[in-house]
């Protein structure tokens, strides 16, 4: 399977493409493709990668990924799977001057802000109930539904999901490269993990490898590894429904000492494991 590009299947008669996703798991493979994709998770939860940032995910989240933007979501098992509505489009959907219309210049912040994707970080009932409207409507109702969402879109609060702009689209070549060093590297990132066995994945040299892919993702390898750790710990500190101490949740998200882990999650989290999980509790106890 050619990973990139990876191209959207466009029902006939439609401009926008909207998809709904209920299955096992969720596309396993790192692709980019040119729509902007507007992605609300209605069950599931997991990891999103983007570029060079790894990112949390769960049921309600909202994710704004921009056009050709190398990104994979992962999502950890559960017997019911997961769901997801997508809806797919480009600056030139309906037609190539159709959003500088002057009735429609409030509209183009939106595309400002999906240059580097987003994340809403406000309350989403508004945008979860527009994109179930559009999901469940058509024609003219779908239109207008999808322009009230573009403009409820500029106006919430939102974070980047990466500071590396992908400006086009990665050779298959390179993207198959790229595919195969993410997918070792979210499948054994809880083990030790070092340069020589990473770069012999993609058959290159330890300094190739390097160069190669801080040219891809603006950041090491080493970088984006303990990220992805520190994203996971996240994950077993806010659930951890078997009662892990911070030890054991150290341990499985990789870190062979306590001291580093706590060193890097205050680095990359600005607090301690220990307080990370009271401000995470709804009652803050």
């Amino acid at each position: 399977m050619k990973v990139y590009p990876f191209k959207i299947a466009k029902p006939l008669h439609q401009n926008l493409i909207v998809q709904e996703d209920h299955l096992p798991n969720f596309y396993g493979q790192l692709h980019q493709h040119k729509e902007v994709q507007l992605s609300l998770v209605v069950k599931g939860r997991g990891k999103l990668i983007v570029g060079d940032s790894v990112h949390r995910f769960s049921s309600g989240d909202f994710f704004v990924i921009a056009s050709h933007s190398p990104h994979l979501f992962t999502n950890e098992y559960d017997h019911t799977g997961i769901q997801m509505v997508s809806l797919f489009f480009t600056e030139s959907t309906f037609g190539e001057a159709f959003f500088e219309l002057q009735e429609l210049q409030e509209l183009r912040l939106f595309f400002t802000l999906a240059q580097s994707g987003f994340q809403l970080c406000s309350d989403h009932s508004l945008i979860s109930k527009l994109v179930f409207d559009i999901l469940e409507s058509d024609g003219v109702s779908r239109f207008i539904g999808f322009l009230n969402l573009l403009k409820e879109l500029c106006a919430v609060d939102q974070r980047p999901l990466t500071k590396f702009v992908y400006p086009k689209e990665i050779g298959s070549s390179k993207g198959s490269r790229m595919q195969k060093i993410i997918e070792y590297t979210v499948r054994n990132f809880q083990n030790e993990i070092d340069l020589v066995s990473a770069s012999e994945i993609v058959h290159m040299t330890p300094n190739a490898f390097c160069r190669f892919f801080k040219q891809h993702t603006n950041k090491t390898f080493f970088q984006f590894l303990i990220e992805l750790r520190i994203e996971h710990a996240c994950q077993l500190l806010q659930k951890n429904r078997h009662g892990l101490s911070i030890l054991e949740i150290s341990e499985q998200s990789g870190f062979k000492s306590i001291s580093n882990f706590n060193r890097q999650f205050k680095k990359h989290k600005g607090c301690v494991p220990s307080q990370y999980i009271s401000e995470s509790r709804p009652d803050g106890t």
